[in-house]
């Protein structure tokens, strides 16, 4: 039984990736920083509390051969620009400590979960593949990508079993509202709630949405499949602006007799235009694809809102 550990797993994709995990019949250990209520664990996955960054802790956690999939972040794209000092500081040594500690550790594989909509800033041509130029254009990404580096440099060096896989925006029922991030989420909740959806732009930008289901089984498929060293764009190719997923929405609002109200924001200056991913090498390398699409994905999140909406 291949003992797996997944850092920041009590979280949104970590959830969901944690249950794939312990379905393939492996041992799975959460470490997160908060309490985890025993509900709402995975059957066959157990959690310890703890910060990554306690490297006593973390040593304990490391055993040879095991498998290491790091999905902790302190912030938001949204939220890094308030203290990008407090972005650096609480992401970055933590992670150079993990690196330098699956190392000694004698460890199988490590993936660590980067982020496909930030680190590559502005495209220059859509859908952006693996060696599209980066060029963050927030602390996150910036954060991000410098961390990606650092993986790079040890694998090549010191040849550490390292991967990174950069998913799109991820999304699905479970997906919390109010912290900076997630649309689909806080655009069902505002039309549910009888609030207007706030829209940067004309029509908002322009993402790259995936389940969250698929994104948990491209990240099994990269670290079963994927070879070390390299980076993985996880993404479906198709673009949807704010507009488009409000379209979509309408319908399903219309038929439970809500309607949809829309704010138009000025545009902020650190949203890119336009993330798409190209994730044919993933596919290539291990033949994942998406399998939910977008209309299915949010007519899920729509009833699930609708579940939360009446009494207990």
């Amino acid at each position: 039984m291949t003992k797996t550990l997944v850092i920041g797993g009590s979280g949104f994709i970590g959830i969901e990736l944690s249950r794939l995990l312990a379905e393939t019949g492996r041992e799975v250990v959460i470490l997160g920083r908060g309490q985890c209520r025993l509900a709402c664990l995975p059957r066959g996955c157990s959690y310890v509390q703890g910060d990554y960054a306690n490297l006593g802790l973390l040593r304990s956690l490391l055993s040879p051969g095991c498998d290491v999939v790091n999905l902790a972040y302190s912030t938001v794209p949204k939220t890094s620009f308030g203290d990008p000092t407090f972005d650096l500081l609480s992401n970055l040594p933590a992670n150079v400590a993990l690196l330098q500690e699956v190392g000694r550790a004698d460890v199988h594989r490590l993936v660590i979960v980067s982020s496909g909509g930030t680190v590559y800033g502005p495209p220059h041509s859509l859908p952006i593949k693996e060696d599209h130029p980066t060029n963050p254009i927030s602390p996150y990404g910036i954060t991000k990508l410098t961390i990606d580096s650092y993986a790079r440099m040890f694998h090549a060096t010191m040849d550490i079993p390292v991967l990174i896989v950069r998913p799109a925006n991820a999304y699905g029922e479970a997906q919390r509202t109010g912290v900076g991030q997630g649309f689909m989420a806080a655009a069902i909740e505002a039309i549910q709630q009888g609030r207007s959806v706030e829209i940067y732009g004309a029509r908002g930008t322009v993402r790259d949405y995936i389940h969250v289901s698929d994104v948990a089984a491209g990240i099994l498929a990269a670290l079963q499949r994927g070879q070390a060293g390299e980076i993985y764009n996880l993404g479906t190719g198709l673009g949807a602006s704010n507009l488009d997923l409000l379209r979509v929405l309408e319908s399903l609002a219309k038929s439970d007799g809500f309607a949809v109200q829309v704010n138009h924001l000025p545009e902020r200056r650190f949203d890119v235009s336009a993330n798409v991913l190209d994730s044919s090498m993933l596919h290539a390398a291990t033949g994942w694809s998406p399998k939910v699409s977008i209309a299915d994905g949010l007519a899920a999140m729509w009833r699930h809102g609708l579940q939360q909406l009446k009494p207990k």
